[in-house]
């Protein structure tokens, strides 16, 4: 779609003051999908030249902001790590082809803070912190749980930019499992859940996104009970919060991030022994 209004198209490289109107572009295939009448200028961040996927020394990985969905997925196919399927499995989650996939960038779709980000769910699983610039050149590092507020809202100050998500290297170890539905075969994602198991301590979390207006990700030192998980998704997750749109009733979802959530519980405690 042709975006009738913006006026200008800068480097990102080029440090200008902001104004009113800018926008960081990146893959832009949330940009140009439809009109934005309030953006006048694009700030393009493709010349930038940051390093798409990066081991630290401390064995986390940095993701890139500009890093493609396309080469997200190849390193989930490549990489050894136990986690790594995971990464695979949320790139198929998004409603896109192969085009999309070369252009959609991770740090669009958070940005973007809808609930069906599969990128959102895949980050937030895992841990993943956002490092946020701001026009000044301050930082800051944020959980992914705690960067996105809401539908479409996240923790994102005027002019500020998310450089990057990082994954720690504990995460990339952890048995994952994952679940996903919507109400048609081919449909955007109305509830996805993720489940962690950390080898290091017996710890079990789940993270239910798509269904919910947030990510919410629940943390137990021990594997809970059935009762135990259902009653902690329910306590946090008020009714207001679970997602409402035309693809899912807020009850279904509800209905089914339940179900799913046991189905997951019981996966990755298959080798203990069971709960009512």
């Amino acid at each position: 779609m042709d975006l009738n209004t913006v006026l200008d198209v800068r480097d990102a490289r080029r440090r200008e003051p902001w104004r009113p109107g800018d926008a960081w572009l990146g893959g832009g295939t949330y940009l140009f999908s439809e009109p934005q009448p309030h953006i006048r200028r694009l700030i393009d961040l493709s010349l930038m030249g940051w390093p798409s996927l990066t081991s630290q020394p401390d064995g986390s990985l940095d993701i890139a902001a500009t890093c493609t969905i396309a080469e997200l997925y190849r390193l989930g196919r490549s990489s050894p790590e136990p986690a790594a399927p995971l990464f695979v499995r949320c790139c198929r989650a998004f409603l896109a082809g192969f085009k999309i996939w070369n252009m959609a960038t991770v740090g669009g779709n958070l940005c973007n803070g809808l609930p069906a980000g599969p990128m959102i769910s895949l980050t937030a699983a895992l841990e993943g912190e956002v490092l946020l610039q701001s026009q000044e050149g301050a930082s800051r590092r944020l959980p992914v749980t705690r960067f996105i507020l809401g539908a479409g809202e996240k923790d994102l100050r005027e002019g500020e930019l998310l450089r990057s998500v990082r994954i720690p290297a504990h995460a990339l170890d952890f048995r994952t499992a994952f679940r996903q539905a919507s109400l048609y075969g081919l449909g955007r994602s109305a509830v996805l859940v993720i489940g962690t198991a950390d080898p290091r301590d017996g710890s079990l979390a789940i993270t239910v996104t798509a269904a919910t207006t947030r990510p919410f990700r629940f943390w137990f030192p021990l594997p809970p009970t059935a009762t135990e998980l259902r009653t902690a998704i329910d306590r946090a997750v008020s009714p207001a919060e679970w997602f409402d749109d035309i693809h899912g009733l807020p009850a279904w979802r509800r209905h089914m991030a339940l179900r799913l959530a046991e189905e997951i519980r019981r996966e990755l405690t298959s080798d203990r022994k069971e709960s009512p």
